[in-house]
């Protein structure tokens, strides 16, 4: 069911020139982007975590990305959906971009001041909630303005500012982990420009005039709601990511514990190390996305490539459990590169193109999106009790992330329309 009646709105057509600034500002707005969440989520907020209470690191880390993860479930759909209602001279994406960057940039900075797990947990949930309306309406973007023949290059863009973005992000903060409100200050300034430069530099067209059926209560919450008998594509495609980010993040996001804990390096060191695997991956994830993702087009393939690229991932998960080493850890680093990089390549091209209408594009991407938010929910706790379970043994978490990414392959397989 639709929360806008399907108000379509076709592509509309670009120049050669104006879709090279489009996918170039979409890879730098990605960049920018994910460059905060990996330098946050992967280093800051751990490292913070244990400053504040070293013995209890483990559980509070949980807990922070866990409530800050539940929380944002479901702002992307929200977002999305009232994004696909909005009417201004600015359209109807730029409004919430804005609001959100500005907004999620600030409350980065102020994360700094948090010196008790209550506090830094409150802020990071606002600030991860503004940056969630940020992220989804501009995922819209590629719907919106791109054709179909085009869209697996122009997700490619994204994946590319994605991968070198979470590089940046983590190298950055593990130069300066012991400078963290610094590393803040950074992004958050950073988040904040680069959210009102994307749109005066991709000005969205007014949606001023555009018609907006009568705003239902009843009929906007059904909206949410996809039947998967009726759009069994779309319910496969929400499963397959589900599980591929819940295998992904479940290695990211304790990576810097990982490193001190598992292979048994310092803190210092394992911060250089972090940052050094990063550039190694973002260079591999450009790779892999570039080739991967116009080789897409070209085929006119999507599932084979999500099923090619979950497998390498598996690969590269399964090496640093073979052996702990930080040798290990680097072609960890290389193989989940071009896996991942393949994966986000085609995944969202493959998502567009499975979606149940044109009508409530922001909506039902923003309900993808919980595909992704979800896992990251569930990750912090699954493997804070995989970890009490195994006496702190790092090696349960690569297993269990071995198992979600290879399910999510065979996800893709079901999908029909799409070949």
């Amino acid at each position: 069911m639709s929360t806008t009646d399907d108000v379509a709105i076709a592509p509309e057509p670009l120049s050669t020139a104006r879709r090279s600034v489009l996918f170039g500002s979409m890879l730098v707005n990605n960049l920018i982007l994910f460059m905060v969440y990996a330098g946050v989520i992967a280093v800051l907020l751990p490292q913070q975590v244990a400053l504040i209470d070293d013995a209890n690191k483990v559980n509070n880390f949980a807990l922070v990305t866990a409530i800050s993860a539940f929380a944002t479930l479901f702002v992307q759909p929200l977002v999305g959906a009232f994004s696909d209602r909005t009417r201004s001279r600015f359209g109807r994406r730029s409004p919430w971009i804005v609001i959100g960057g500005v907004g999620g940039g600030l409350l980065v900075i102020a994360l700094q001041f948090a010196n008790v797990i209550p506090v830094l947990a409150f802020l990071w949930v606002l600030g991860q909630m503004l940056l969630n309306a940020l992220q989804g309406p501009t995922t819209a973007i590629i719907a919106d303005r791109v054709e179909m023949s085009r869209r697996g290059f122009g997700s490619a863009f994204v994946g590319v500012g994605i991968s070198i973005g979470a590089a940046v992000g983590i190298t950055l903060a593990g130069a300066l982990i012991t400078r963290i409100g610094l590393s803040y200050t950074i992004f958050g300034i950073a988040v904040i420009i680069m959210s009102i430069l994307f749109v005066l530099v991709n000005p969205d067209r007014s949606s001023k005039d555009l018609e907006v059926p009568r705003f239902q209560w009843g009929r906007f919450v059904r909206g949410f709601w996809v039947n998967p008998r009726k759009h069994p594509d779309y319910a496969w495609a929400f499963a397959g990511r589900f599980f591929m980010v819940l295998g992904y993040q479940a290695i990211q996001n304790y990576g810097l514990y990982i490193l001190t804990d598992y292979i048994h390096l310092p803190v210092a060191d394992a911060g250089i190390l972090y940052g050094r695997m990063s550039m190694i991956t973002a260079g591999t994830t450009i790779v892999g996305t570039l080739i991967f993702g116009r080789l897409s087009d070209v085929l006119r393939r999507r599932k084979i490539f999500v099923f090619g690229a979950s497998l390498l991932m598996a690969i590269g998960v399964a090496v640093p459990l073979v052996s702990p080493t930080a040798s290990a850890m680097i072609v960890y680093a290389v193989l989940v590169g071009i896996g991942y990089g393949a994966y986000m390549s085609v995944d969202l091209a493959l998502m567009i193109d499975v979606l149940p209408s044109t009508g409530d594009i922001g909506k039902d991407l923003g309900i993808l999106n919980v595909a992704s938010n979800i896992p990251q929910t569930l990750t912090p706790v699954i493997a804070a009790v995989l970890l009490g379970i195994f006496a702190g043994n790092y090696g349960s978490i690569f297993v269990f992330a071995i198992i979600a990414v290879v399910f999510s392959s065979f996800l893709v397989f079901p999908i029909k329309k799409v070949r």
